[in-house]
């Protein structure tokens, strides 16, 4: 039987966190070859271990998304090791959250490398590959806080607001050589980012979750597995007919 992603090569950013790790088991089991980008040289070297002890197709290629020449090479080292460059996932990202008079430079460059200059990269890199092989699909991680800005979080929002821009413009400027570029939207989601922030701020991470559980339409906030089905959605030909498209995956909950 035919797998959706069959003979299909994806590189995936921070593919250890949970959307990544999710994203990264769906394109599997569909029957992609993955490439696996993350910060930790550990978790991409395990996960693609354990792909190659499944039958699966996977490299680790770890590195830091803030350097500029990694990210431009990354593209590139993947068609030499799995033969080409079907689907690109830009699913890293961190999140620095408080007001802007508490922003630190560091806050606002760090963020704007990884979420917004690391895709930048990737895509420029990727696009010319993608066309001389006919075409590709780019799916890349927004966020409803970047389409409806929420209160104490301006360097987040503002990065999240660049890559759906960016979404946009891509999406309407490759069209025409068949490179189809989404992104979507989450809003929460139960994540090892998600329990940290709530941990750094004195709160416990479970109880938390269960309040912001309480103020969704649809009961509960994401689980990495709820985005990354739409991830895999958004890179498979099921979505032929959608391109530069920003699709908010919340559970009915505004950001406001």
């Amino acid at each position: 039987m035919t797998k959706r992603f069959d003979g299909k090569v994806a590189l995936i950013t921070g593919a250890g966190g949970g959307i990544g790790h999710s994203v990264v088991t769906k394109l599997v089991e569909g029957g992609a070859r993955v490439a696996l980008a993350d910060v930790s040289a550990e978790s991409a070297e395990r996960m693609s271990a354990e792909i190659q002890a499944g039958g699966g197709q996977a490299i680790a290629l770890p590195g830091d998304l803030t350097d500029g020449d990694y990210c431009d090479s990354l593209p590139g080292l993947v068609v030499e090791a799995l033969g080409g460059l079907d689907i690109l996932i830009n699913n890293a990202g961190l999140m620095r959250r408080g007001p802007v008079t508490e922003a630190s430079d560091e806050d606002f460059a760090l963020s704007m490398a990884v979420n917004v200059e690391a895709p930048f990269r990737l895509v420029r890199a990727a696009i010319p590959l993608m066309e001389k092989a006919g075409g590709g699909t780019i799916v890349n991680t927004a966020s409803c806080w970047g389409l409806y800005p929420g209160p104490d979080h301006l360097v987040y929002c503002t990065t999240k607001a660049a890559i759906a821009a960016m979404t946009r413009c891509l999406g309407r400027d490759h069209a025409h050589q068949n490179i189809r570029v989404n992104a979507v939207c989450p809003n929460e989601v139960n994540t090892p980012m998600l329990r940290t922030g709530f941990s750094i701020r004195g709160l416990d991470p479970d109880t938390a979750i269960a309040d912001l559980n309480a103020t969704v339409p649809l009961g509960r906030i994401a689980e990495p597995e709820d985005i990354a089905d739409v991830i895999a959605f958004l890179a498979s030909d099921d979505s032929r007919y959608m391109c530069g498209a920003l699709l908010e995956v919340n559970g009915a909950k505004p950001v406001f």
